[in-house]
């Protein structure tokens, strides 16, 4: 089952690069609950609401974004993947050149839970693995 979650993972992504907001929350649980790096501002957002959401918002402040896949580990029923974005603000078209890890929990072929994190480390704590635990996986 887990190596059909890094596909999933690398089709989430993909969905996200190709604008295909139906594809994106077909890969998500009905109540899946989104943590973006400005959850501060957007507060809480839950289910198929809360992450359209969060995509009409980035994409109206990054309409350009792009994410690649570095690595995607495979952590049985979690990925945690390294990702390079770039974009342009909207409007100003000041660059965006970002490095992040993003952690999602997978059941049943959906998305439960997924945050975005600074470092391998976060992400790893997010989902209460160490990096020893990690490499032991996989």
């Amino acid at each position: 089952m887990s190596q059909e979650n890094v596909e999933l993972h690398y089709q989430s992504v993909d969905a996200i690069n190709r604008r295909d907001l139906d594809a994106f929350l077909g890969l998500s649980d009905d109540d899946v609950e989104v943590v973006s790096r400005i959850v501060a501002v957007e507060g809480g957002l839950r289910g198929h609401e809360g992450a359209r959401r969060w995509w009409e918002e980035w994409f109206a402040a990054f309409p350009d974004y792009k994410i690649e896949i570095d690595e995607v580990r495979d952590l049985g029923a979690v990925t945690v993947a390294a990702m390079r974005a770039v974009a342009h603000g909207a409007g100003s078209e000041v660059p965006l050149e970002d490095t992040t890890f993003l952690a999602v929990r997978w059941r049943k072929g959906k998305a439960v839970w997924w945050q975005v994190l600074y470092t391998w480390e976060e992400a790893l704590e997010a989902v209460e693995l160490s990096e020893q635990d990690a490499h032991a996986d996989s």
